[in-house]
């Protein structure tokens, strides 16, 4: 006890300690080996040998762009839809919702109780070709009589902003739910309209939870292959796919650390120039 008060100024970096432990022995230590397979060169067969092979990463972008463009493209659609979906849900739980926030939100979460390959093959069912949603889409004309959902980008990025969606309302509901509803009543007491006063008071408050969810939706997006290879066509496959294949299937280990990097990079820097364009108090949660 003595050397605890000794040394106060070490108890954050002693408590510290066992989560940098863990992610230095399940996240940094895996990374590294990613990358230095990322650099090696050969084959299953005869092995892989070290060789500082950069080529592997121009390589793997030329051969695969359009699925790296595929995924961000997919990933950014399915975030933007989400949080259309998810912004009037999560308003109305948190200014309307009553004793049955609880429940509502429950509801929300509860597609998490199934696990994302049974979820995702639901939607298989949902938008197979003798499916309701196909049938009401064709009498709206909205889909040929002869054409199908199933296997193109649609159903893909269906699938994906379904199964994203709870890690994009719950972040916003949090955001609205903090918001002082005596700034809302001053706004209108000041002559502002009910929707004057969303625009100018609830949107700019509930920000720090916009940008929490856009990010907790696209990042795991962009990296998904479940819903492309069940909802989707070859032609549809997104990088996640590609990566899949090449350490499952064709064991080209250096090509597909070195996608994963490359995906990894390519996240960063959408990250980071999203965080520059809204602000990092926002990302901080200190929206004014």
């Amino acid at each position: 006890m003595k050397w605890f008060h000794r040394h106060r100024g070490l108890m954050p970096y002693v408590m510290l300690a066992p989560g940098l432990a863990f992610l230095a022995v399940f996240f940094l230590v895996p990374l590294g080996f990613l990358a230095y397979q990322s650099l090696e060169s050969g084959n299953i067969d005869f092995g892989y040998a070290f060789t500082w092979s950069w080529g592997n990463y121009g390589s793997a972008f030329t051969d695969y762009r359009p699925e790296f463009v595929r995924s961000i493209e997919y990933a950014g659609i399915a975030t933007i839809l989400a949080l259309v979906l998810s912004y009037p849900v999560a308003y109305w739980i948190a200014f309307r919702g009553g004793r049955w926030k609880n429940l509502l939100l429950l509801m929300i979460v509860a597609p998490f109780f199934v696990t994302y390959l049974i979820r995702t093959l639901a939607w298989e069912t949902i938008l197979s070709d003798n499916g309701v949603v196909v049938r009401i889409l064709q009498h709206l004309h909205l889909v040929s009589p002869g054409g199908h959902v199933l296997a193109t980008g649609t159903a893909v990025i269906a699938g994906i902003t379904y199964n994203f969606l709870p890690f994009m309302a719950l972040p916003l509901y949090v955001s609205l739910e903090q918001i002082d509803h005596r700034l809302i009543e001053a706004a209108e007491d000041l002559y502002a309209s009910s929707w004057k006063a969303f625009l100018k008071v609830t949107v700019p408050l509930s920000l720090p939870g916009v940008v929490a969810g856009t990010l907790l939706t696209f990042i795991p997006a962009a990296g998904d292959f479940i819903n492309a290879q069940l909802l989707g066509a070859p032609q549809n496959h997104m990088i996640g796919n590609v990566i899949q294949s090449k350490f499952l299937e064709l064991t080209d280990y250096p090509a597909a650390a070195a996608m994963s990097f490359i995906l990894m990079g390519a996240i960063i820097v959408a990250v980071a120039a999203y965080a520059r364009a809204v602000g990092t108090e926002q990302l901080s949660g200190t929206a004014v």
